[in-house]
């Protein structure tokens, strides 16, 4: 949807999308309100809002200009009563449910992804067998893989494997296991690594922010009451994935998370804005988590 409405802007000014974790009524209430500077309307996305905090944008909604496309993504299931699906429908717009893909789904959608981006069916299903089953992830992976091929470069299965991130998840767990309460020594020391054996700087930091997100979220389901069985059947994360984030989110406090989740944030918009270089702003961020 976003690509769609892309196309009619003119500038980068034109999209803004926001993060999650931090967000607050009034700051996107500021964003939805906003007059596009030279492009014909304003794209506003609001990516991953656990459902548990989807009422609190409510607000937010209560006027959205006609020059203002706006887009919430929610990470769960929200019902017909929620505040602020009685907001989105007050301003005439619309809800829709997208079916978590899991097995086979999720591997046919993969499948058909890399079509549409010259690749061969053979090469998703490698990527999907080593990587998150995260659509924004395979997504990731795929594009990368597609961009490789332009150069001329042919993808074989080893080279597939060396360009996978998911490839080196022993390297990543590694990675994670050492970022809370505090990045130690060891984290410094893997993160360089991957940098150094090709992973790009800006996605270490985004599988950083993933295990981050998963700890904050297994975090607020135990202040519910919820158990760690409970959380390892009704979560897509593998069952030790669960596990090691459940043990982890005990030791930590969310208001630490959700700022180091900004962090990652800002560390992303300082590379891509051209402000500081990924590889020595990734030891930055490390030193503000």
């Amino acid at each position: 949807m976003v690509e769609q409405w892309s196309k009619g802007l003119v500038s980068d000014f034109g999209l803004e999308p926001l993060e999650a974790a931090g967000l607050h009524a009034n700051r996107l209430q500021d964003s939805i309100l906003q007059s596009p500077f030279i492009d014909p309307y304003r794209i506003v996305w609001v990516k991953g809002v656990p459902a548990a905090r989807a009422e609190s944008l409510a607000p937010a909604l209560s006027e959205v200009p006609a020059t203002t496309r706006l887009l919430i993504t929610i990470a769960g299931r929200v019902t017909a009563g929620n505040k602020l699906v009685k907001a989105v429908n007050a301003v005439r717009g619309s809800v829709e449910e997208s079916q978590r893909l899991r097995g086979r789904a999720l591997n046919d959608w993969a499948a058909d992804r890399a079509e549409e981006l010259g690749l061969a069916r053979q090469i998703a299903a490698q990527v999907s067998r080593v990587t998150h089953a995260d659509l924004g992830v395979i997504e990731s992976e795929l594009q990368k893989l597609a961009a490789y091929t332009t150069s001329g470069a042919k993808l074989t299965p080893e080279v597939v494997t060396e360009l996978l991130v998911g490839a080196r998840e022993d390297e990543i767990f590694r990675l994670t296991d050492n970022l809370l309460p505090h990045p130690s020594a060891q984290a410094w020391s893997v993160a360089r690594n991957l940098v150094r054996s090709g992973i790009q700087p800006t996605s270490v930091a985004y599988r950083m922010a993933r295990h981050l997100a998963l700890v904050l979220e297994v975090r607020a389901r135990q202040e519910r009451g919820e158990s760690l069985s409970v959380m390892q059947s009704d979560m897509a994360e593998h069952s030790f994935v669960v596990q090691k984030a459940f043990d982890a989110a005990r030791a930590v406090d969310p208001d630490q998370l959700e700022a180091s989740l900004r962090a990652i944030r800002d560390y992303e918009f300082e590379v891509k804005s051209g402000q500081v270089d990924a590889e020595l702003g990734l030891d930055v961020l490390l030193t503000r988590l």
